[in-house]
């Protein structure tokens, strides 16, 4: 028959393989990783990062390459520039800028990390609260917290430390009294843009459809918050905690500049501008230097502050 194929023909032709096109399955990127992946994105978050991983490398582990002590008094090296026997120079009674610039920065880094522990630990449980109790006890810590912002923080920061540092410092001695209170003075005063940030985040997530499902199934509040709520929170707060490790910073070098900080013989960044002040105009690098180091450190903390605040927000386009 015409246009028909031989039997033969059709039994000896090779069959035609099947080939099997599977989908690819689509890899899955974990929410961290992709909040690393868009730090990463952010030049200026990761240049603030690097230059605070310098800043913090070079206060922990200078002491080491640099064992010279803070308090050597040489009065033939007094107010010299820097040089090779003094990298940063010297003050007014011939002190190597460089051993108590490491040493100020390790006291006022640890005042700003401190502090920030301080006021994300109060904020956290009373933005906490509030969020999930609702009523009467939400307006009271809210209003609590609307007197806390009320009062001017810088002059009764000042008055608190006149009050209270001599008490202290019998206790737990100059050096530690006086931390232990700039931290807790400073942290006590910089909880509530936290509270106002936490609670409103539980207000939002504790309406979301995966926290309604743990209800359902019976989960408890403290389960509720622990599980679900508060880690979904943590993103915001971390970055509101970055902010007050600068305003720390900052605080803690305005009281040691105003003399209400540490002892005198301890030197801090702030301390050492005091100290400079009145030799400006023939010892100027011995303000240039600690000024430098609390401006590039709360810069690159506030750079690393912006990055986080966009690496949490998937809104926006890095």
């Amino acid at each position: 028959m015409a246009g028909s194929t031989p039997a033969s023909l059709s039994a000896d032709a090779p069959a035609t393989p099947q080939v099997v096109v599977r989908p690819r399955k689509a890899r899955s990127i974990s929410p961290a990783r992709e909040t690393w992946r868009r730090f990463r994105r952010h030049t200026l978050a990761v240049t603030g990062a690097i230059v605070l991983l310098i800043l913090v490398s070079g206060v922990l582990l200078g002491p080491y390459v640099w064992p010279v002590a803070i308090n050597d008094i040489d009065f033939t090296a007094k107010l010299q520039g820097p040089s090779l026997a003094h990298p940063l120079g010297t003050d007014d009674l011939g002190q190597d800028l460089l051993a108590r610039m490491m040493y100020g920065g390790k006291i006022s880094l640890a005042v700003g990390f401190a502090a920030m522990l301080v006021a994300l630990t109060v904020g956290v449980l009373v933005g906490s609260i509030a969020g999930m109790a609702s009523g009467w006890v939400d307006a009271a810590l809210m209003w609590l917290t609307d007197l806390f912002l009320a009062l001017p923080t810088l002059p009764l920061l000042l008055l608190v430390m006149y009050l209270f540092r001599d008490s202290v410092k019998k206790v737990l001695g100059v050096e530690g009294g006086a931390f232990v209170l700039i931290v807790v003075v400073i942290g006590g005063l910089r909880w509530m843009p936290v509270a106002r940030l936490v609670r409103a985040q539980f207000l939002s997530l504790r309406e979301k459809e995966f926290v309604e499902a743990a209800r359902a199934l019976g989960a408890s509040k403290v389960r509720q918050v622990v599980q679900h709520i508060l880690p979904n929170a943590l993103g915001p707060v971390i970055v509101v905690g970055t902010i007050d490790v600068a305003a720390a910073i900052i605080f803690e070098s305005t009281l040691s500049f105003l003399g209400l900080g540490f002892p005198s013989d301890v030197p801090t960044w702030g301390s050492m501008l005091r100290d400079a002040k009145d030799y400006l105009d023939i010892a100027a690098h011995w303000a240039l230097f600690p000024g430098g180091a609390i401006f590039l450190t709360v810069l690159a903390i506030n750079f690393v502050g912006d990055g986080l605040r966009d690496a949490f927000d998937p809104r926006r386009v890095l």
